[in-house]
Formats: C-alpha cells, structure tokens, sequence
C-alpha cells in the first residue's frame, strides 16, 4: 500500500512552530501587561496613603514643612501614576500586535492543515482509484482465462 507524504509538511511544521512561539510572545506580553497595572495599582495605593497622612498632618498642629512635603510626593505619585497609565496603553498596544501576530499565525497553520487535508483525500481517491483498477484488471483477466479454456 501507498504511503501518504505530504509535499509542505516541513512548511506546515514551521508554521506550528511559528504559532507556538507567537503564543508564549502574547503570553508574555500579557503578563508584562498584568505587572505593568499592578505597578499602577501600587502607586495609587501610595497615593492614597500620602493623602491620608496629609489630612491628617492638615488637621492636627501646623507643620508646614511637612505638609509640603506631602503635597509634593502626592503631586509626584500623581504625575508617575500619569506615566505608568501611558505605560500601560504601550503596552496594550504590544499585547493586541502580540494578539494578531499569533492569530496570523494560526491562521496560516490552519491554511496548510486544510492543504494537507485535500492533498490527503486526493491521494486517498487516487488509491482507491488505483485499487479499483488493478480488481478492474484482475477481473478481466480472470475473465479472458476463462472464456479462452471455454473454447
């Protein structure tokens, strides 16, 4: 019996292997995501922790260096927090090229599987066509046999 080889399957295992890599890429690009809003997070918990020191600092005896001094690194909390949410849409932007670049790709794998399959069917009605000939041959010649010793 005949044995199926499919002409692209170097490129088939190439385009799985580019899909299993764009997917730990988007992987990673997410988790880089999650860290870069937890960076987010923490410094609006810093935020909130120098303003309660501040209204508190306001409500009790002035001390005015103090005061601004928390003034100050809350207004410096808020400008990173401004930063890390610009870091932050970055990085976004990476996850969704990260995204597409792995969706091309299982794309393109899906194309030669879906290639791979047709050449399959073809080449397994090629051998019962091939098969069907030879029962075709075998037949008629069993067939000319006996008619010949017939006569």
């Amino acid at each position: 019996m005949a044995k199926f080889r499919f002409k692209m399957e170097s490129i088939l295992s190439i385009k799985e292997k580019m899909e299993s890599q764009a997917k730990a890429e988007y992987g990673m690009e997410l988790v880089r995501l999650r860290e870069e809003e937890e960076r987010l997070e923490a410094l609006n918990e810093r935020r909130l922790d120098y303003q309660m020191q501040l209204t508190a600092a306001v409500g009790s005896r002035l001390f005015i260096r103090k005061i601004k001094d928390l003034e100050n690194a809350v207004e410096n909390i808020k400008y990173n927090m401004q930063l890390q949410r610009i870091v932050i849409r970055q990085q976004e932007q990476r996850v969704e090229a990260a995204r597409q670049k792995m969706d091309e790709a299982m794309k393109e794998r899906k194309t030669y599987e879906k290639l791979k399959e047709k050449a399959f069917e073809e080449f397994l009605l090629e051998l019962d066509a091939s098969e069907r000939k030879e029962v075709d041959e075998l037949v008629s010649f069993r067939y000319q046999n006996a008619s010949e010793s017939e006569d």
